[in-house]
């Protein structure tokens, strides 16, 4: 399989990257570290380059897991990794103070066995703490060669150009998929204009936009998709019926449904890269060959008009979670 790659902090990567989350948290119980490491050993076997991890992920146990995996193969990756959303005493706590974030790089990059996070986001904004403070903070990490680049996750095109105007943001992280949108309305054309990549998280709608038959009643306790509206009745039958004509675009274009979503995604603009996540190295490799084909633009305006913003019932979040984010809505 020859590897499709874009830009990514001057760096060319995998077009489809590894968003590796989900080897150790959010989805109920996690893979063995074994089976993850697995996977990850079967991502480098096919070329892939960009792995994304956080310190949340896990509480620490997602970075400790990569810089078992990947350490032998540092030179050849590019790992990003975030701050500003960490684990306290089992729980999340997002926390921009500059001090805290300084601990938190300095923490990842003894977990992940790397002198350098090549790309290291806020992964939310504290509001308690000016955006310019924050990025302050990272700026200076990057003076010290401590991160190669700074990123934002989850925010608005107005707090991505503040925070551009004090370090350069090399890119912005958020979720979007065919039934997640938001950042059309202003982000990814405003990381265009200041020469920023678009990471999208989710790009499959946390297992939505796949060929599985989703069974929110048999989600485990742990899984974060209980608490997502999208996900809980009356919202998900009524998303559910939009799936059997969206598999019917894919098997007219001899495409799994993930590659088709996932085609969608990267064919918004050049500087846009995907990050899904798996535990199942058939769906890695199934993702990896998205970019094997290009969807025409008829069936391009299929599917924006399938999954238009007014036909997805449900927040993607519960109120407490947006409360937290500061991306535009529509």
């Amino acid at each position: 399989m020859t590897i499709a790659v874009r830009d990514l902090c001057g760096r060319a990567v995998n077009l489809v990257g590894l968003g590796c989350m989900n080897l150790s948290h959010a989805y109920g119980t996690p893979p063995s570290s074994a089976d993850a490491k697995r996977v990850l050993a079967a991502a480098i076997e096919a070329g892939v380059t960009h792995f994304d991890t956080a310190p949340l992920y896990g509480f620490g146990r997602n970075e400790e897991l990569l810089g078992d995996a990947l350490s032998p193969h540092r030179d050849g990756v590019f790992l990003a990794s975030k701050c500003g959303m960490i684990g306290v005493n089992g729980k999340r706590v997002i926390d921009g103070r500059p001090e805290i974030l300084r601990q938190t790089v300095d923490a990842s990059l003894r977990r992940l066995r790397a002198d350098r996070i090549d790309l290291c986001y806020l992964h939310r904004i504290d509001r308690r703490v000016p955006v310019e403070d924050s990025i302050g903070a990272l700026a200076r990490l990057m003076e010290e060669g401590k991160i190669g680049a700074v990123g934002l996750s989850e925010v608005s095109a107005s707090i991505l150009l503040r925070a551009h105007r004090v370090c350069r943001i090399s890119a912005v992280q958020s979720e979007y998929s065919l039934w997640s949108r938001n950042a059309d309305i202003a982000v990814i054309d405003a990381c265009a204009a200041i020469g920023a990549a678009f990471v999208a998280f989710s790009p499959l709608g946390r297992g939505f936009l796949t060929s599985v038959d989703l069974e929110p009643d048999g989600f485990a306790e742990n899984d974060i998709r209980r608490a997502m509206p999208r996900f809980q009745a009356p919202h998900f039958a009524h998303n559910a019926a939009i799936l059997p004509a969206f598999r019917a675009l894919a098997r007219k274009a001899n495409r799994a449904p993930a590659q088709l979503a996932l085609a969608w995604v990267l064919g918004r603009a050049p500087h846009v890269h995907a990050i899904p996540g798996t535990t199942v190295i058939a769906h890695l490799e199934e993702n990896l060959a998205a970019p094997d084909f290009t969807l025409t633009g008829e069936a391009r305006d299929q599917l924006s008009s399938l999954f238009r913003p007014d036909a997805i019932s449900g927040a993607r979040y519960n109120d407490a979670t947006m409360a937290e984010i500061d991306t535009e809505q529509f």
